[in-house]
């Protein structure tokens, strides 16, 4: 089982690493030391279990908690504090365990234990055979900017645009670039975008119109978004009735 341990403090992380590793069929997959980065490490990494302190700066643990449930996998969450009043809340953000600080290593591994009881074919049983093609794909894109790990929500995103080696993705909040290639977007997210040029993918839920510029060229018009993107000649026929749909 991939474990995430999440705490601000360099000595609790240390503690809570060895504690894990002694431990068979168990191994610590990443560590992070906010609850914004513990978001983007369980993005990225996909673990199955997250060990995550309550009270840091920024993001704190609660509401990171609270982020982690709304993945398409999500990972099972122990919570691990000096706090015990936190107890009530952390189970209303559906917690699998709850640990006091200083955490013992019997108490750690009773908790890991139980938890990894239902490993991830079992979760993937009980979410069910018959989910959306794009049920597991990720809520978020994260890129990495001048500011560190970005994470952009998939429904904040506009459009894809390839340009070189990297991706562009243009959301609400400006743009970022990525590495993924249009191929792998595609196919992760499927019907959530549509392929209109071989340079660009628009999602569905902001795609408005297709327009004929005077010189015969079609561009497509999305919600939000002044700028037109232009359609390639072998995408027109299909757009077009698609957008009739709408």
């Amino acid at each position: 089982m991939k474990v995430l341990v999440v705490d601000d403090e360099k000595l609790a992380r240390e503690r809570l690493v060895r504690m894990v590793e002694i431990l068979d069929d168990h191994e610590v997959s990443g560590i992070a030391e906010s609850g914004d980065d513990a978001v983007r490490q369980a993005i990225k990494l996909e673990p199955d279990i997250v060990l995550l302190d309550i009270r840091m700066p920024g993001m704190d643990g609660m509401e990171a908690g609270k982020q982690l449930a709304t993945l398409a996998m999500p990972p099972a969450v122990i919570f691990c504090t000096a706090f015990d009043e936190h107890a009530i809340e952390a189970f209303n953000v559906n917690a699998s365990g709850y640990l006091m600080k200083p955490v013992r290593r019997e108490a750690l591994t009773e908790a890991l234990g139980k938890v990894s009881a239902i490993n991830k074919v079992q979760r993937e049983a009980i979410i069910g055979k018959d989910e959306t093609p794009h049920a597991r794909s990720r809520t978020h894109i994260s890129a990495r900017t001048w500011r560190g790990i970005e994470l952009v929500p998939l429904s904040d995103v506009k459009f894809f645009q390839a340009d070189h080696k990297y991706v562009t993705v243009r959301y609400g909040g400006g743009e970022v670039l990525i590495d993924d290639t249009l191929r792998d977007l595609e196919e992760e997210f499927g019907d959530r975008v549509v392929r209109i040029h071989r340079n660009a993918l628009v999602m569905m839920d902001h795609l408005e119109g297709l327009e004929r510029e005077p010189g015969g060229r079609y561009q497509v018009r999305m919600r939000g978004v002044e700028e037109r993107l232009d359609v390639s000649r072998r995408h027109v026929s299909g757009l077009r009735r698609l957008i009739q749909t709408l």
